[in-house]
C-alpha cells in the first residue's frame, strides 16, 4: 500500500512538468498533402544510449511546444528541426535536449516531427511543407502560448539544417494549398540557425548553393556551426554564409578545427562544444532574446 501510495504521489509531482507541453497535429486528418501511402506506420526506438530515441515512419506530423519556466520567458520561439539524413529523425540527441536549452534561455521550443523516411523522388517537399506548416501555426498561436509572433526562428541538425535552410529560402513557396486560417500567416522564419547542415551545395566539394538553398534578398539573418572535419563537407555552411553575405543580409559562419558530426548539444572535448553559447549571443544580437514591454 505504501508503495502504490509513493507511486501516486510521483506521479502527482512530475505531472505538471508534463502538462506544459502542448501537442499539436499539424494538417488535419487525411489533409496530409502528398502523403505517400506506402508509410504505415510511426515507429519509435532507441539507437544507443548516447543519441536517444530514434523516430521513422511518420505519417502524423507533429509539433511538441516545450515552455520556459514563466520567469524567464522572453517571448522568442524556435521551430527545432532534428536531422537524421531525411530518414529518421534524432529526437532527442537533436530535439528534445535543444527544447531543454532553448527553455534554459528563456525561448519556448517547438519540435518539429516531420515525415520521414524520405519519398521517392523528390525528398525536401514533404518535410518542407510541414515546416512551413509548423511556423504558420506556431504564428497562429502566439497570443496562446505567449510568444512573440515576429521572433520565430527555424533551428536545424544535419538534413534537418538543409530543411531549415530551404525553408528560410522558400519561405514563400506555395508548396500545398492552403487549408485553413493559419495558412494565412507567412511561414517566413525572423533568423535561422543551421548547425553542421547538409546537402546545400551542387557537388560536395563546391560551394556553389543548389537550386532549393539559394539565397534571396528575403531570406532571413542566419547563424550556421560547423566542423572542418565533419564527413559532411562545411562547405555547406560556407556556401550559405557566402550567399547571404554578398546580399548584405546579416549572417554568421562558424568552422570549428574538430567535431566531426552529430554531436547535438552533448559536451565533447572539442572547441565546438560551445556553439550554443555562440547562437545565444547571436540572437542578443538580433534582438530575439529581449523581451518586449
Amino acid at each position: 500500500m505504501k508503495s502504490l501510495l509513493a507511486a501516486a504521489l510521483l506521479a502527482l509531482i512530475a505531472a505538471p512538468a508534463f502538462a506544459e507541453n502542448v501537442e499539436v497535429i499539424l494538417w488535419p486528418a487525411g489533409q496530409v498533402p502528398g502523403q505517400d501511402p506506402s508509410v504505415k506506420e510511426e515507429i519509435v526506438e532507441e539507437i544507443d544510449q548516447r543519441s536517444g530515441r530514434k523516430v521513422t515512419k511518420v505519417t502524423k506530423p507533429m509539433i511538441t511546444v516545450y515552455q520556459p519556466a514563466a520567469d524567464k520567458k522572453n517571448g522568442a520561439a524556435v521551430v527545432v528541426c532534428p536531422g537524421g539524413g531525411y530518414n529518421i529523425l534524432a529526437y532527442d540527441l537533436e530535439g528534445t535536449e535543444v527544447a531543454k536549452w532553448l527553455n534554459d534561455i528563456g525561448v519556448t521550443a517547438v519540435v518539429l516531427h516531420y515525415r520521414v523516411p524520405r519519398a521517392k523522388g523528390d525528398y525536401q517537399t514533404g518535410p518542407m511543407q510541414d515546416a512551413q506548416r509548423a511556423i504558420r501555426l506556431t504564428r497562429q498561436n502566439a497570443k496562446a502560448w505567449g510568444i512573440d509572433p515576429d521572433r520565430i526562428g527555424l533551428l536545424g541538425f544535419s538534413a534537418g539544417g538543409n530543411l531549415t535552410a530551404i525553408t528560410g529560402v522558400g519561405h514563400d513557396l506555395k508548396t500545398y494549398d492552403e487549408i485553413d486560417e493559419a495558412d494565412k500567416q507567412s511561414a517566413r522564419p525572423d533568423f535561422l540557425v543551421l548547425v553542421y547542415p547538409a546537402y546545400l551545395t551542387t557537388e560536395p566539394d563546391s560551394v556553389e548553393l543548389n537550386d532549393r538553398a539559394e539565397v534571396t534578398e528575403t531570406t532571413p539573418p542566419a547563424i550556421m556551426i560547423h566542423a572542418a572535419n565533419d564527413p559532411v563537407p562545411c562547405n555547406n555552411s560556407v556556401a550559405f554564409f557566402m550567399g547571404l553575405k554578398r546580399l548584405k543580409t546579416p549572417a554568421e559562419l562558424h568552422v570549428y578545427p574538430t567535431g566531426g558530426h552529430g554531436y547535438g548539444l552533448r559536451p565533447t572535448e572539442h572547441e565546438v562544444t560551445n556553439w550554443p553559447k555562440v547562437v545565444t549571443t547571436f540572437m542578443e544580437k538580433q534582438g530575439v532574446l529581449e523581451a518586449k514591454k
